[in-house]
C-alpha cells in the first residue's frame, strides 16, 4: 500500500469519517457509486471492492459480470454538504478485472493512457472548463418542472438573477473540495448559470467535472430546485455548453502563450489542426444525445469546423489572455459527455496533429452566424444530428484505436438505437423531456 493510501487511512480515522463513497461512471458518463464503511477502506485499496458490472450500461455481460473498484487515494474529498457527526468521504476509482488487469472500458484508465502518451512526447496537457447549467423550480412533490428559477440574462444582478446565492454556495463548496472555481455568473438563458474552473491535468479535470455536476445537483436540491445539464432544456433559449480550454506545457512553458498576439508555434498550430481534422469523427462522444444537436448554430454555439482568434462564432478560438493563461477553446462539447472519453479523444487528436505535423487551415475572421452563403458553403459542418454523428464515428479508425473496437461498437450500438427511437418519435420535445430532462 502506498504512503498516500496510509495517510488517507489515518485521515479517515482522525476526522470522524463514517461513510466512504467509491465513485465511477458508466460508459456514457452517468455517475455511479458504492458506499462502504471506513473499516473496509484498507481492503478496497489493496484488493478492490466488487460490483455487478452487468447492470452498469456498456460494461459487461451477465455471464462474466464481476469487476472491482480501486479507490484512487489522491482523490479523497470529504463532502461539505454532508457534515458530521458521521462525515462522508468520496474517492474516484479505477476499475479492474478480477485478475488485476485494467478494465478496457474504464474511461479513467483510457484517459490516463492518453496523458502518459502526451508525457512521453514531452507535453503536459492542461484542461480547463466552462460549464453551463439551468436551475428549474420543483413542484410540491419535489419533482422538476420546466419553469426556470428566474428570468435573468447574461451577467444580470439581483433581483433578475436569483441564482447568485446558490452559485456562491456551490463555489464555496468547490473551494473546500480543492476544485478552484475562477468565476461564476448568470448566463443568457432564464435560470441559466455558468461556473468556470482553473485548469488541471486531464484526469483531474475529468474527475473535477464529475464532482462539480454532483455538487450542483446536491446544492440545487437542498434549495428546493432542480439543476439540469441537459444540452438544450428550453427550445427557444440558449443551450448548455461545456467549453473545453486546452494548453500544452513543454519544459515548463505554455506553448500557446504567444497565440493571443497572433504568434503561433508550429506545435500549437498542429495540435489545433489535429482536433479540427478529427472533430466529425469524435463529435458523438462530445455531444452524445439527440438533444445535443439542438444547440448547434444558435446562441453562439458553433456549426462549422473552423477557427479564429477571439471569435465566438467559431468551433475553436483563442480567447484573450496573457502568459500561462493563453489556450485554445473548443466550443462544441456539452455537459452530457463522458468527460474521460471526451478528453481522451480530443487530446489524442491534437497529439496526432503534432506527430503528423498537420497544417492549420487559415482562420475564418467573420461572424459565421450572419455570414453569407458564399463563405459558409465552403466550410465543413459539425454533424447535425445524432444519427449523422453515429455514422461518422462508425467509420473512424482513429476512435477505434483510442477506445478499442469493442468499446466503440458498444457505444455505437447504444447510440444508434437511441437515434432510431428519436427518429420515430412524433413529438421530439416530449422525447427530450422524458429521456433526458430527469437524468441530465
Amino acid at each position: 500500500m502506498t504512503n498516500t493510501a496510509m495517510e488517507v487511512l489515518s485521515f479517515v480515522k482522525e476526522n470522524d469519517v463514517k461513510f466512504i463513497r467509491l465513485a465511477f461512471c458508466d460508459l456514457f458518463g452517468m455517475q455511479k457509486n458504492i458506499a462502504i464503511m471506513p473499516e473496509e477502506l484498507e481492503t478496497a485499496f489493496e484488493d478492490g471492492i466488487s460490483f455487478n458490472a452487468h447492470v452498469i450500461k456498456g460494461f459487461k455481460g451477465v455471464t462474466d459480470s464481476d469487476l472491482l473498484l480501486y479507490p484512487d487515494p489522491v482523490t479523497l474529498n470529504v463532502l461539505p454538504w454532508r457534515p458530521g457527526p458521521g462525515r462522508v468521504a468520496r474517492f474516484y476509482c479505477d476499475i479492474k478485472n478480477p485478475n488485476g488487469t485494467a478494465f478496457s472500458h474504464d474511461g479513467r484508465t483510457i484517459l490516463k493512457n492518453v496523458a502518459e502518451r502526451s508525457d512521453k512526447m514531452g507535453y503536459t496537457c492542461k484542461v480547463g472548463m466552462e460549464c453551463e447549467f439551468y436551475l428549474f423550480k420543483t413542484d410540491d412533490n419535489g419533482d422538476p418542472t420546466l419553469t426556470p428559477f428566474d428570468k435573468g440574462g447574461y451577467m444580470d444582478l439581483l433581483p433578475l438573477d436569483k441564482g447568485e446565492n446558490i452559485r456562491r454556495e456551490i463555489c464555496q463548496i468547490l473551494a473546500e473540495m480543492r476544485m478552484q472555481p475562477e468565476s461564476s455568473h448568470h448566463e443568457q438563458g432564464p435560470g441559466q448559470n455558468e461556473i468556470d474552473f482553473k485548469f488541471n491535468n486531464a484526469v483531474e479535470a475529468a474527475d473535477n467535472l464529475q464532482a462539480f455536476k454532483a455538487v450542483v445537483k446536491a446544492i440545487a436540491d437542498q434549495n428546493g430546485l432542480f439543476a439540469s445539464f441537459m444540452p438544450k432544456p428550453i427550445p427557444d433559449a440558449p443551450g448548455n455548453g461545456l467549453h473545453i480550454n486546452l494548453s500544452l506545457n513543454q519544459n515548463g512553458r505554455n506553448i500557446f502563450r504567444d497565440a493571443a498576439s497572433g504568434e503561433h508555434s508550429a506545435v500549437s498550430e498542429s495540435f489545433i489542426a489535429g482536433i479540427l481534422s478529427k472533430i466529425r469523427e469524435i463529435t458523438l462522444f462530445l455531444n452524445p444525445t439527440a438533444n445535443s444537436y439542438e444547440r448547434f448554430g444558435k446562441f453562439e454555439a458553433p456549426e462549422y469546423i473552423s477557427w479564429s482568434p477571439h471569435n465566438r462564432s467559431q468551433l475553436v478560438r483563442i480567447p484573450a489572455a496573457a502568459g500561462e493563461r493563453v489556450r485554445m477553446e473548443l466550443r462544441s462539447p456539452d455537459p452530457s459527455a463522458n468527460p474521460y472519453l471526451a478528453f481522451a479523444l480530443i487530446i489524442s487528436a491534437g497529439l496526432d496533429g503534432i506527430e503528423n505535423k498537420i497544417k492549420l487551415p487559415s482562420s475564418i475572421d467573420v461572424d459565421l452566424f450572419t455570414a453569407d452563403e458564399s463563405i459558409t458553403k465552403n466550410l465543413e459542418r459539425i454533424p447535425g444530428s445524432l444519427k449523422t454523428a453515429v455514422g461518422c464515428a462508425g467509420k473512424s479508425e482513429f476512435a477505434k484505436a483510442i477506445l478499442s473496437e469493442e468499446l466503440l461498437n458498444k457505444f455505437l450500438d447504444a447510440k444508434q438505437a437511441e437515434a432510431d427511437v428519436f427518429e420515430k418519435a412524433e413529438d421530439k420535445q416530449e422525447f427530450y423531456r422524458n429521456r433526458y430532462f430527469p437524468v441530465l
